[in-house]
């Protein structure tokens, strides 16, 4: 079979027409982030965002065209809105100074906290999934976003499958188990399709997930980042109003390294950092109850007092934690009185504390002079 081409999913999308413009999508240049790797195709329709919604059946046959080609077995379109002015408008003034994005809030949801780490295997998601829970514990009604676009995981962990309702083919209703409301692109795409996209697309699934979804009156939406300081973390920095963010490391060197990118990263874009958590703090026998510092223990409350923000916890390694996870049973929704889980619970009443003392605005400091 022979490979395909960028240039035969150009000729294959040249069939498709725009007809409120009266051009094929390429010659529009409506076309951006083509990616063909294997027999797998990516690629994002720009289009006005006053059209959005109106564009889907543009979107859907784009998808049909590529899908056509012998040898694609799955093809991945997603809208992305840009702002196009006219070639007889005047170029715009030039600021005095930098504009920072707007951020829109998600109608119905109080409080949004980032749930991040600089470095991928340190326990985030397991950590967002049992904080989650933790919060609805007190109360609270808690929605969790999983904006790990490369590696979702939040289905697994929260143990659901299948795919969301869609009410009026625009929105899509979360789906529900331990209390919470889940949104993940795990529940739209099958198990094992690699996501190819690059950062058009990437930014435009995560707005997607966010802001059309039916996530109704929430009191905390927890997002599980996706590790790293790239374009999805600085969609949300940048784009979405952040209640605050939550570091999550190990105690190793190298994991605190980047957990002070990550830091920096939120504080460059005024995020406020509500914490550190160490995970994998250390690992208590299950036989003996011996404890053995596995990845040494306490580098990220000395990175916190080094870095001026507050340490909110440790969680050990532990088995249980680990089997629960994986069977989609959080430690925290299992045994929510057991050892573990009130570990959790503890860090939920302190980020609960920082939601309400940001929202009361009683949470931002002036700023911190630091001489080197």
């Amino acid at each position: 079979m022979a490979d395909i081409s960028e240039a035969d999913v150009r000729r294959a999308l040249a069939t498709v027409v725009d007809t409120d413009i009266g051009q094929d999508v390429i010659s529009a240049g409506m076309i951006t982030g083509l990616v063909v790797k294997g027999s797998n195709v990516g690629f994002a329709v720009e289009v006005d965002p006053a059209k959005g919604a109106a564009k889907e059946p543009l979107r859907v046959a784009c998808e049909t065209a590529v899908m056509g080609l012998p040898g694609v077995t799955s093809v991945t379109a997603v809208l992305t809105a840009h702002h196009a002015r006219a070639a007889s408008s005047p170029p715009p003034q030039k600021a005095s100074g930098p504009k920072p994005p707007q951020k829109q809030g998600v109608p119905g949801v109080k409080s949004i906290v980032a749930v991040a780490s600089a470095k991928g295997g340190v326990g985030k998601s397991t950590t967002a999934v049992n904080l989650a829970i933790a919060l609805s514990k007190q109360g609270k009604k808690v929605g969790l976003l999983d904006a790990d676009i490369y590696g979702p995981s939040v289905p697994r962990l929260m143990g659901l499958s299948g795919k969301p309702h869609s009410p009026d083919g625009k929105t899509i209703d979360p789906m529900t188990n331990h209390g919470i409301v889940c949104m993940s692109i795990g529940f739209l795409i099958e198990g094992d399709t690699p996501m190819i996209w690059r950062g058009p697309m990437v930014m435009s699934a995560l707005e997607q997930l966010l802001r059309d979804v039916n996530w109704g009156e929430l009191d905390v939406l927890i997002v599980d980042m996706p590790p790293g300081t790239g374009d999805a973390q600085l969609t949300m920095a940048q784009r979405v109003p952040l209640t605050g963010a939550v570091v999550v490391s190990t105690p190793q060197d190298i994991a605190l390294i980047d957990a002070r990118k990550g830091l920096a990263m939120f504080r460059k874009v005024d995020v406020p950092v509500l914490g550190i958590i160490e995970n994998m703090s250390y690992f208590l026998c299950p036989n003996c109850g011996e404890r053995s510092e596995i990845f040494g223990h306490g580098g990220a409350r000395e990175t916190a007092a080094e870095l001026g923000t507050d340490f909110i916890g440790e969680i050990p390694l532990h088995m249980s934690i680990r089997e629960t996870s994986d069977d989609g049973t959080p430690i925290v929704s299992s045994d929510p009185d057991g050892e573990y889980s009130m570990i959790y619970r503890g860090i939920a009443d302190t980020v609960s504390e920082k939601i309400d003392e940001q929202l009361g605005g009683g949470g931002r400091k002036g700023p911190r002079i630091v001489i080197q």
